[in-house]
């Protein structure tokens, strides 16, 4: 059997290698000889994949931002058009990616018909609008949606769509967590150091936007309390000495986790961390499912801005998927004109400083997990994808 998967940015190529990962156990089980071709990134490559095209640093929210992308957006596509054309796939799976994989989706629907489609992490329509109502033609070629948010369940069946909730992946990635005290030695550092987490890229457009903001906020908090220290990990290789040489000019006390250490470190750094400052995404989910406070920040270009919110009226009631799924907001947010210094850093300080803070957001994780559904998630969505492989 051949399976194409397709995603990509950081996020994408983490959720294809857990998926590989299921996909090739349950093939094994059923004496399945499974072969996957993918667009993704060194993740899914390590768990089995064979890359067309490396998709794991394409990625850009906003006009401006996704220019550096067209030509290798582009490249991408035609590779994969080349494979489809010369060995056209037993089933195609789509993981998030929106744009790049909703164009794939309609093609192999209007060129091979009876090529099964399954989207797995859908694009979350239930929780934003393009005007007035704004989605994609996603139910018109999925022949089986594998939906991880209730609610995207719901909206997609709503419409149509032939939908299986089977929950958020994160709860099979980080059951077994270290002690803090086991984290604490890991990382080398005391009990009485705080450790505070800044978690800024996924794309190369957050290292502008949103880095140097974070990056202030944690020499403000250092320098009220000396004993907190920064660790940074890596969300890239080609991040990686950017990142350094942006910490090191920064005079914050602590150090970059390099891209290669962080798979194997995110337990203990999660473990051990009294306060986290991320950007929106996945990463929110994977904090909350580790008792992580955080605060989630976002910004783009002001060009970006004006045409989203005026020109396509692209409206979101909140930006990370804690609070959306929780429908409050639990975790603090500063958005654009609001991610700023001043603000993120008052926020730290209530979140570091006062128990009662800190207590809510975890009451708040606990009431985050019982809607995210039962662990065994990329197991009962790779049973789901071979049986309609070889229907």
């Amino acid at each position: 059997m051949k399976l194409l998967i397709s995603t990509g940015e950081v996020s994408g190529d983490l959720q294809g290698s857990l998926l590989i990962k299921a996909l090739k156990d349950n093939a094994e089980k059923r004496k399945i000889k499974l072969d996957i071709i993918a667009l993704g990134g060194e993740r899914m490559r390590e768990a089995g994949a064979k890359l067309i095209s490396n998709t794991s640093s394409i990625g850009a929210i906003g006009f401006l931002e996704a220019l550096p992308y067209v030509l290798p957006t582009l490249n991408a596509q035609s590779k994969i058009d080349n494979y489809l054309n010369s060995s056209p796939p037993d089933a195609v799976v789509l993981i998030d990616y929106m744009g790049p994989n909703i164009r794939l989706g309609l093609k192999v629907k209007k060129t091979f018909p009876n090529i099964p489609i399954i989207y797995y992490i859908a694009p979350q329509e239930w929780a934003w609008r393009l005007g007035d109502s704004g989605t994609t033609d996603l139910i018109g070629f999925t022949d089986k949606i594998l939906a991880i948010f209730e609610e995207e369940a719901k909206f997609y069946s709503n419409k149509g769509g032939n939908v299986r909730f089977v929950g958020h992946p994160m709860l099979d990635f980080y059951r077994n967590i270290p002690s803090r005290e086991e984290a604490l030695k890991k990382i080398g550092l005391s009990p009485n150091n705080k450790l505070l987490l800044i978690i800024p890229a996924s794309r190369k457009q957050e290292l502008k936007y949103i880095l140097p903001t974070l990056l202030q906020v944690a020499k403000l908090l250092q320098e009220k309390d000396p004993s907190i220290i920064v660790f940074i990990p890596s969300g890239l290789k080609e991040f990686d000495e950017v990142l350094n040489q942006s910490f090191i000019k920064s005079g914050v006390n602590g150090r970059v986790v390099m891209s290669n250490e962080v798979d194997h470190m995110k337990p203990f750094l999660f473990s051990a961390a009294h306060l986290a400052l991320s950007k929106s995404g996945t990463i929110n989910m994977e904090l909350a499912l580790n008792s992580v406070p955080q605060i989630v920040g976002y910004k783009v270009s002001r060009i970006t801005a004006f045409f989203a919110r005026r020109l396509l009226q692209f409206n979101v009631k909140y930006i990370s998927p804690v609070n959306l799924l929780l429908n409050e907001m639990l975790i603090p947010e500063f958005i654009q004109e609001d991610f700023k210094t001043e603000k993120i850093f008052n926020s730290a300080l209530q979140i570091l400083e006062d128990l009662s803070t800190r207590e809510e957001i975890i009451s708040g994780y606990k009431r985050l997990r019982d809607k995210l559904g039962k662990p065994g998630v990329t197991d009962r969505a790779s049973r789901d994808i071979l049986d309609l492989a070889v229907q």
